[in-house]
């Protein structure tokens, strides 16, 4: 499954680069291309809720076939509209949306099966390489269609990403089709409005979750500077390539930080140690916003990304321990609204305060007063950072193991 997310992330960087390129080639029009953004973030609201509650409902390796098929046909689509030139950009929100529904279904789904598939304290180590493959993928598949918009003209070029975003991902669909039967443990919950309402009511009942989830959105809504990107390229560094070193500085830094980052399965605080992360991030990203050095801007949110990378970590490491298996699939599915939506909104945090206070300010003022509320909310609301992950057991095994297949399909 590893191997197989890996390719399918890689290649869906081709069509997220390829999409907001075809559509501005369409409209000439920015407006066009953000809302891209809307058509992709209101389905994830609505079916990253209910996928999790049906991660909880069936079993969870038809449930992912089932979404990986939806997102493939969704590939599909940008590759056929493409080739037949239809140019209509009404098509390609469409597209993203079914896209977006796919993604919210499969996401949590996917993040549920880790703890079933690994004994318990392998979890961290599980999702450090989930995460960091991730994180190469995003720093690799843009600079990759880079290579293929530079080589050939734009109507060669866009179905050649889409193409192979569709062939990479075969690979992911294919390890899905071999892994083994994943039935629900336990009672089983119908998917459902009264499922969801049940996941709300546990995560509020278990405070070191609500809490995780709290200090992300800070992370995320608070210090993401990724919309004043633009604006410093050309203000700072004369454009032209600085944009491109600015938008892959935080995932190196993330995929640096995977690669170093054996000492976190061994850390106990774990819930300290994510107010820590979160903390480093913001006020890297605050530093950052200082720099009038390319360079030396690249370094500091590399750093962020790293920090971001291990606040990730122990986020997704504290819900697949301390959730029961039954609502790991419905809190996955807040996880993800709350991942997602983040960022989306720090997007909107950031253009909307450079507009009114400059983007300097917007820049390394969000990254400190994510970290300032970081702390401020870990002093209030102490349970988070006194939570400790479980002790190993003496001889860990993975939970509710299912048997295994013979062969694959």
């Amino acid at each position: 499954m590893w191997i197989g997310t890996a390719f399918s992330n890689y290649g869906y960087q081709f069509t997220a680069v390829a999409v907001p390129v075809e559509m501005f080639a369409l409209t000439q029009k920015s407006f066009w291309v953000g809302l891209l953004g809307i058509a992709a973030l209101v389905p994830l609201l609505v079916f990253g809720l209910w996928g999790g509650a049906l991660a909880d409902a069936m079993d969870r390796r038809k449930l992912l076939i089932a979404g990986s098929v939806v997102m493939w046909l969704g590939t599909l689509g940008f590759l056929v509209q493409s080739l037949a030139e239809w140019d209509n950009p009404w098509l390609l929100l469409l597209f993203t949306a079914v896209q977006s529904c796919a993604f919210a279904v499969t996401n949590p789904t996917r993040s549920a099966i880790i703890p079933r598939l690994v004994p318990g304290h392998l979890v961290p180590a599980a999702n450090t390489l989930s995460f960091t493959t991730g994180e190469a993928a995003v720093v690799l598949g843009p600079l990759t269609v880079g290579v293929i918009l530079a080589s050939w003209d734009l109507h060669t070029a866009l179905p050649i990403a889409y193409a192979a975003d569709a062939l990479l991902f075969t690979v992911g669909l294919w390890s899905t089709l071999r892994l083994p039967a994943i039935p629900p443990v336990g009672e089983t919950a119908r998917a459902g409005l009264r499922s969801v309402v049940e996941g709300f009511r546990y995560l509020a009942g278990a405070p070191v979750l609500l809490l995780s989830f709290a200090i992300d959105i800070i992370a995320m809504t608070i210090a993401m500077p990724r919309a004043l990107f633009p604006e410093i390229a050309a203000e700072r560094f004369g454009g032209g390539a600085a944009v491109g070193f600015l938008f892959s500085a935080i995932a190196i830094g993330s995929v640096l930080g995977g690669l170093t980052s054996g000492w976190i399965g061994r850390v106990r605080r774990q819930g300290l140690a994510l107010v820590g992360a979160v903390v480093a991030w913001g006020v890297l990203v605050g530093l950052a916003g200082f720099a009038h050095s390319l360079w030396l801007m690249v370094v500091v949110l590399a750093l962020a990304g790293a920090a971001d990378l291990v606040s990730a970590v122990f986020r997704h490491s504290i819900l697949l321990v301390y959730a029961p298996d039954q609502m790991r699939g419905r809190l996955q599915g807040v996880m993800t609204v709350v991942v997602a939506g983040g960022p989306r909104l720090g997007d909107l945090r950031a253009g909307g305060t450079a507009a009114i206070w400059g983007v300097g300010a917007a820049f390394s003022g969000g990254g400190f007063a994510a970290a300032g509320l970081a702390i401020a909310l870990a002093l209030v609301f102490p349970a988070l950072a006194r939570y400790r992950s479980p002790d190993p057991e003496p001889d860990p095994q993975p939970a509710a193991q299912p048997e295994p297949i013979s062969s694959g399909p």
